[in-house]
This record gives C-alpha cells, structure tokens and sequence, in this order.
C-alpha cells in the first residue's frame, strides 16, 4: 500500500471514531493548528488558492525527489481543510501524487458536510496540489 494511501486509512479511521458532524468540525479545526505553517515571505497573492471562498495560501518545495506543501488560511475550517490535504500529499513524489485519488473525502463525508462555495475551495485545493506535482514532474524528467 502507498503512503498515500496509508495516509487516506488513517484519516478514514480518525473519522470514524467521531459520532457526528460537530466533532469532525472540532477535529479538523485542531489539525489545522497543527498545520506546517507557510513561511511569511510565501503568502503573497501568486500562492492563493484561486476558487476558494477563504484565502488560502498553498506553497510546494521540490526537496530531493519529494514535494513538501506548506499552507494556511484565514478560516478555520478551511485551514483544516487544507492540513488534510498535505497530510495525504506532503513528502510524496510528483508521481505519486498525480497518480493519487482522494478518496478519503468521499469515505469521511466531507463533501457533504460543506456548504458549495467550501466544496468549490476543497476541489480548487486538490487542483492546486496536482498541479504543483505537474509542475515538479516536468521538471525531474
């Protein structure tokens, strides 16, 4: 099993051990104060997320082989969100990561639980991460 999807089982887990929608909201909000904090010369306009409702600023450095993605955000939710979403991806091959479903997203509900303008952001991200993989790929061939 990739480490992506490893990755995906345990949020999947994580999830599930929640009984409603309230304390996944609660837990997401935890991880996303845990999230690997952007480097402040980083959050300018050209690493905003474009698409979502909340600002959010993704950045991806190119380390060996492995994309390493830092972010925040100035909503709560969003900003755990988006620590979800680098958990999965950071520390992952270009490669990897294009080639990498979320299906993690679907298992926990996620998408249902957000409003559309949030599930529009959540897409926008997840385009965001793949297509930095795209931009690093190109560059390791």
């Amino acid at each position: 099993m990739s480490q992506i999807k490893e990755r995906q089982e345990e949020i999947i887990d994580e999830f599930s051990m929640f009984e409603d929608w309230m304390q996944r909201y609660e837990y997401m909000i935890e991880l996303g104060k845990s999230l690997p904090t952007i480097d402040e010369q980083h959050k300018k306009d050209e690493n905003i997320i474009k698409g979502c409702q909340s600002r959010v600023w993704l950045y991806a450095d190119l380390e060996g082989e492995k994309i390493k993605f830092s972010a925040d955000s100035d909503a709560i939710i969003t900003k755990g969100i988006i620590a979800l979403l680098i958990r999965v991806f950071s520390d992952q091959t270009p490669k990897d990561i294009l080639q990498a479903d979320v299906k993690f997203i679907d298992e926990i509900g996620l998408k249902d639980h957000l409003s559309p303008t949030r599930a529009n952001g959540l897409v926008s991200m997840i385009k965001q991460l793949k297509n930095y993989a795209l931009a690093y790929q190109a560059k390791l061939s």
